[in-house]
């Protein structure tokens, strides 16, 4: 009866044992993980820190990795509907393999680079990092954490020269575009839609661009909206034969010449295409 009685005893100690590991392979009782920015507004491009920190949960796991994705959403249209689709703008490693110790408190300073061409959350455009631990056969627990993204540098004097040109920001967003995404590698650019109120004023309904900044300058893609001018005009607009696209680009030695500068630079090329 003895020998019953403390096989039993043990079984029971293994059966809990299991319980609570098949509970944290569901999320329950598993560790959790929060990244702790030092700030949560930034620029395009900066570098952004912070701590991770790791609360082991009711059981020893293994964590294969600490991860972080700078992620956000754009429009995607199709058969005339449109839908929010997530896309990743990076990834980084922030710890490799560890145990999480069941209880155990676990921090990690992190700091990592986040992408020159990360969008801008004006508007409707999020933009948030997903940190999670990957562990095997097991929900992995996850963290998100929004930005606030300032525009990159060098895109920043870029819009001061077209605020400067009286231009007003009318829209920003995020569009499927693969085309003109690939530089960047990603299947969306982000729009940045203005309308004249002096200089231009009758003569474009709208100026857009889309910018490709990095450590030396940046690239434009600018897309001139003429205002329609007779019936010439009227049917030109209807195919939309009235939009010019543009390729600019302004280097270091552009860009620290000033905003003025860049203005006068701008409203040139605008006038040729107006």
């Amino acid at each position: 009866m003895r020998m019953m009685g403390y096989v039993t005893k043990r079984e029971g100690i293994f059966t809990l044992s299991m319980f609570k590991r098949m509970l944290a392979s569901a999320g329950i009782g598993a560790a959790k993980v929060n990244l702790m920015l030092h700030e949560d507004t930034v620029s395009a491009g900066d570098i952004i820190s912070g701590v991770v920190r790791i609360e082991g949960g009711r059981v020893d796991q293994e964590v294969d990795d600490v991860y972080a994705f700078v992620k956000t959403h754009y429009v995607k249209e199709h058969n005339n509907s449109k839908t929010n689709v997530e896309a990743t703008l990076a990834k980084f490693l922030l710890a490799e393999k560890f145990t999480a110790e069941a209880d155990k408190v676990y921090e990690f300073p992190v700091s990592f680079q986040i992408p020159a061409f990360t969008p801008v959350t004006t508007g409707r455009t999020p933009v948030w990092i997903h940190t999670g631990l990957d562990i095997k056969e097991a929900l992995d627990p996850t963290d998100e954490d929004r930005l606030q993204v300032m525009p990159h540098p060098h895109s920043a004097i870029i819009l001061d020269a077209v605020n400067q040109l009286g231009f007003r920001l009318r829209e920003v967003s995020c569009e499927h575009a693969p085309h003109y995404g690939k530089i960047n590698g990603l299947p969306f650019v982000q729009e940045f839609e203005f309308v004249p109120t002096s200089m231009f004023r009758g003569q474009l309904d709208e100026l857009e661009f889309i910018f490709y900044p990095d450590e030396n300058g940046v690239s434009l893609l600018m897309q001139v909206d003429r205002k329609a001018r007779g019936l010439a005009g009227l049917f030109a607009e209807a195919l939309d034969a009235d939009e010019r696209f543009v390729r600019l680009r302004f280097d270091r030695s552009d860009l620290a010449a000033g905003v003025h500068h860049i203005a006068d630079q701008l409203a040139a090329t605008i006038r040729r295409y107006a």
